[in-house]
């Protein structure tokens, strides 16, 4: 694999122990994002199936997949059949030896396997436990599985995505599940911070319901304080103008006029039409939104008549923020993406070759190094047995036998 010269000790969560229970999109994440910090992350998989996930996507070598891929870098994995009580004791030993525990079973589903908050706070007092449901965890609907394209519609997401004369659309990826993902890094980075000060750990619950509610942002806001739905604008901006994509005679094309000063110039310097920057009607941002209707049809034509490449130009020279719509093929092998080093290649098991999108912090300018790829099914489970709990080859043979591992 490539290795990147960053090393873990030059890291923030250096020293920090993860023992990451959760499995499928939200809970990955947020043991990746840790992982990517530092953190050393344990993650345990069924010995048969593993994470849900690895049979999602396309397949890549022998256990892994693209979706399982895009989740966990940065991790060791370990099997565990936490069905069986030898499984589950071998679980809460290593949680001993752990700071952080994240989980995403269903309500109770830890509890069952004698993994849940109090039942690890009895054997390391200051565990940080991370819990990540569908929905509040207190409700009435605390026993309803989350999933990200349910709660996409039922906090009103799709209704804000998509143009006006369409159906509710979701989002092109799993916005609620990544938000959740991030949020609960988060609260974990603030818990680690708080045990520091107080040595004391914490219980954190996020819902896919509360995170999904968040994302609404100034929507929400606006829908609330006209009773009534915010209109939906495709790929234009509700407040903005021009502000969006746009079709050139050859192409599309990102435009971002952000303010008034920008408008004169990409009135009078882009399109060469003074008389728009002039037009009361047009003057100002607001002005602009109002009357709409009656000037994006003219923008539109101006913009349709002129080749996207002498756009570009002509708007960089102005100042003014634009780019061009590529594909993700494009986007993640232009020489943008290459020189900020944002997809890593390593060898997989069986020889192959495979690709990985880096950490996205920088750190002292330094991008966080992809000290793991994502790990094979059960890569770690005799290393980290024997590191944590000191099992001989012999106890791991029976284990095996036994099906546990």
């Amino acid at each position: 694999m490539m290795h990147d010269t960053t090393t873990t000790a030059d890291l923030p969560l250096q020293g920090v122990r993860v023992l990451d229970l959760s499995r499928v999109f939200a809970g990955p994440l947020c043991t990746m994002a840790l992982g990517d910090l530092g953190a050393e992350i344990i993650k345990v998989e069924h010995p048969v199936r593993g994470d849900d996930t690895r049979d999602w996507g396309i397949r890549i070598g022998a256990t892994n997949s693209t979706y399982f891929n895009c989740a966990n870098r940065n991790k060791r994995s370990i099997t565990l059949d936490l069905q069986t009580e030898e499984g589950q004791n071998i679980a809460r030993e290593l949680a001993k030896h752990c700071d952080v525990v994240v989980q995403n079973f269903k309500f109770g589903g830890a509890e069952k396997l004698n993994l849940g908050y109090d039942q690890l706070r009895e054997l390391r007092p200051d565990i940080i436990y991370c819990s990540i449901s569908g929905y509040d965890r207190t409700g009435p609907e605390a026993s309803r599985p989350g999933y990200d394209l349910v709660l996409q519609g039922e906090t009103g997401l799709m209704k804000i995505n998509g143009e006006a004369n369409q159906p509710p659309l979701k989002f092109g990826t799993s916005v609620v599940d990544m938000f959740t993902g991030m949020y609960s890094a988060q609260a974990i980075l603030a818990a680690l911070l708080g045990r520091h000060r107080t040595g004391k750990g914490k219980h954190i619950a996020l819902s896919l319901f509360d995170s999904g509610t968040s994302i609404t942002a100034f929507h929400g806001l606006e829908s609330l304080l006209q009773g009534a739905d915010v209109p939906r604008y495709g790929n234009e901006h509700p407040s903005i103008i021009p502000y969006g994509v746009f079709n050139a005679a050859d192409g599309p094309l990102v435009i971002a006029v952000g303010n008034n000063a920008q408008y004169v110039k990409f009135c009078t310097h882009v399109i060469q039409r003074p008389d728009l920057a002039e037009d009361e009607r047009f003057k100002t941002n607001m002005g602009r939104s109002q009357n709409r209707h009656e000037l994006t049809p003219i923008l539109s034509a101006e913009i349709a008549a002129r080749k996207r490449t002498d756009l570009l130009n002509d708007l960089k020279a102005a100042g003014i923020p634009c780019g061009e719509v590529f594909g993700l093929v494009d986007a993640l092998t232009s020489p943008r993406a290459e020189q900020a080093g944002v997809v890593k290649t390593y060898t997989t098991p069986e020889g192959g070759s495979a690709h990985v999108l880096a950490p996205p912090y920088r750190l002292d300018d330094e991008r966080a190094p992809l000290r793991n790829p994502p790990p094979a099914l059960g890569e770690g489970t005799n290393e980290v047995l024997r590191e944590l709990l000191n099992l001989s080859d012999e106890a791991l043979s029976d284990l095996r036998q036994k099906k546990i591992i």
